[in-house]
């Protein structure tokens, strides 16, 4: 299992890419991998989403969407959602 902390902040979007490939050939040997992000392409890539929020700090940490990156487009509540 790995556990990364924005994985993809300030790379350049070749980068993005090549994380991502890195990233499914892992899954595909059988890893996990659990992350926190905001860049739309990593969040769209992942196979399940814990949308947190509505903001941060104490008015976050709440669940407000969860499923596939479509079930989180489709929650009028996500604020990731349209970004998707």
């Amino acid at each position: 299992m790995f556990l990364l902390d924005e994985p993809s902040a300030g790379l350049h979007p070749y980068d993005i890419q090549f994380l991502l490939d890195l990233f499914n050939r892992l899954v595909d040997k059988g890893n996990t991998i659990i992350m926190v992000e905001h860049h739309p392409r990593m969040i769209n890539a992942s196979d399940w989403v814990i949308d947190l929020g509505p903001e941060g700090g104490l008015k976050g940490g709440k669940i407000i969407a969860e499923g596939t990156p479509r079930d989180i487009q489709r929650n009028k509540k996500s604020v990731t959602g349209p970004y998707l």
